[in-house]
């Protein structure tokens, strides 16, 4: 996770919320072992926990908590990584209370597990198939947690698509498996079977940061487009629209989550990873049946 990407502003705080801003994140920073919750730094700082939360939200562009998450989970990687710790370990090296949290931590911002992360995609299992649609081969990619990926190729063993998806979890298990990834393709691209009682299962694998861009990608919708700066103050975070763009670009499951819909600041298609054809005619498409 990328820390400095995530707390990118546009202006510098000045006076006390200047003081509040810099102590928090030393604190956080030094303490991380202690996991202080907000109302320990509210009290340190001789705030309320109310005020503490307005303000380093209003400059950071997130919350305390989010904050020490990102420290905790970067001092995890760097445990779990450089120096081979196990889990239990390394959860008791964080202040965690056990292996169950540090999970939890893992899932919810890289969406996989712990030791997942460690392996580099090691001991899992992704199962790959390539099928038709309205927009070319289209290569679907599931574990048993849901769909975790989706990229196009106009090459009809969809080779090129394979090595480009596959780069992102070099140790990973791939099995080619067209009747383990039909059932997905056929809800990907009929509409009939957009159902929002029954959501598509899917597995975004990214930073905290590019997670967040690619839930905001999720909220637009069908037909409609929005700019990458329109996204980066709809997180908070006005400055980062290069961010932003490079999170868009990184997006594992297209179309299902839909960078296709982010434009330049003109309003311009600008690049797309599977090509800006291919975006044109998602665009076209969804705009038919908006």
């Amino acid at each position: 996770m990328n820390i400095a990407a995530t707390l990118e502003t546009d202006v510098t705080p000045d006076g006390d919320d200047y003081e509040t801003v810099r102590r928090i994140i030393e604190m956080i920073t030094e303490d991380y072992r202690d996991q202080p919750g907000l109302e320990a730094l509210a009290a340190r700082l001789g705030r309320t926990p109310a005020q503490l939360q307005k303000t380093f939200t209003r400059w950071a562009g997130l919350s305390p908590k989010a904050f020490l998450q990102a420290v905790t989970l970067d001092h995890a990687k760097r445990l779990l990584r450089q120096e081979a710790l196990p889990l239990l370990e390394t959860s008791l090296e964080l202040g965690l209370s056990g292996p169950g949290r540090l999970h939890d931590l893992f899932v919810t911002h890289e969406a996989m597990s712990p030791g997942e992360w460690k392996a580099r995609g090691e001991g899992l299992t992704i199962r790959y198939g390539l099928h038709p649609s309205p927009f070319g081969g289209a290569l679907v990619m599931v574990t048993d947690r849901g769909l975790a990926g989706l990229a196009f190729t106009d090459a009809p063993d969809g080779r090129d698509a394979f090595e480009d998806m596959s780069a992102r979890w070099p140790n990973a298990t791939y099995v080619e498996d067209r009747a383990a990834t039909a059932a997905y393709a056929a809800r990907i691209f009929d509409p009939a079977r957009w159902r929002p009682e029954e959501p598509l299962r899917v597995v975004l694998i990214g930073s905290d940061f590019q997670v967040r861009v690619w839930e905001a990608l999720l909220r637009i919708p069908m037909g409609r487009a929005v700019t990458y700066s329109a996204i980066a103050e709809g997180l908070g975070q006005p400055a980062a629209s290069r961010a932003v763009g490079a999170a868009v670009g990184r997006n594992p499951i297209s179309f299902v989550v839909p960078c296709h819909r982010a434009l330049g600041k003109s309003g311009a298609l600008t690049g797309y990873h599977w090509g800006l054809t291919r975006k044109r005619a998602m665009l076209g498409w969804e705009a038919g049946r908006a």
